[in-house]
């Protein structure tokens, strides 16, 4: 067993792959961009927890204007690092969302089947309009087409943590989004 009182989160780190500036402006953008759609909408951000809680609280912060949010949990990873493909929704929304106009807010999309699971159950709810802003889009792994409306940061196929992402519910307080070493979860070397 690691003995964490002398172990470091960052010591499981292979690379810095986006640092805490580059997020912060990337963020502070897409605040502005989201003003600028949705100034007269009242729009609703639907977070998707727990990853997307770090970057909802930048994001919104960024946002000079009246916003509602929300959270929802849903899960298709379990402790692993793929997903299964099986969504389960473990919190609803609290409130209504019928004509609002809603923004997902999603820290990561990879293959893209748990949003696309999301965005039909969204959609059944009746929302004046649905949109997604993601801070980070992994397109080589896609496997579920998803129209994505705002896009933080296009990044390879690498196993990425920090910034509210997680492996095994670690790592999510990193301060920038890293590469986690293919050791710690028993995964190989990728080839570039």
């Amino acid at each position: 067993m690691t003995d964490v009182a002398t172990t470091s989160i960052h010591d499981d780190v292979s690379e810095i792959l986006l640092g805490e500036e580059e997020i912060r402006q990337r963020v502070g953008e897409l605040g502005r961009e989201l003003v600028e759609r949705y100034a007269d909408r009242d729009p609703v951000l639907v977070s998707v927890l727990k990853g997307s809680l770090v970057f909802l609280a930048d994001l919104m912060r960024s946002m000079e204007m009246p916003v509602s949010i929300d959270l929802m949990e849903v899960s298709s990873y379990g402790a692993g690092t793929e997903s299964s493909g099986q969504v389960r929704i473990i919190k609803d929304l609290s409130q209504p969302i019928e004509g609002r106009h809603v923004i997902v807010v999603e820290d990561i999309i990879d293959t893209g089947l748990t949003l696309n699971y999301l965005l039909k159950y969204l959609a059944d709810k009746g929302p004046a309009s649905v949109s997604i802003v993601c801070l980070l889009d992994k397109p080589a792994r896609r496997l579920a087409e998803i129209p994505i409306d705002h896009v933080g940061f296009t990044i390879p196929d690498r196993f990425v943590i920090g910034y509210g992402l997680d492996y095994d519910e670690r790592y999510r307080n990193l301060p920038y989004v890293g590469v986690l070493k293919p050791s710690v979860y028993g995964g190989a070397e990728p080839v570039e």
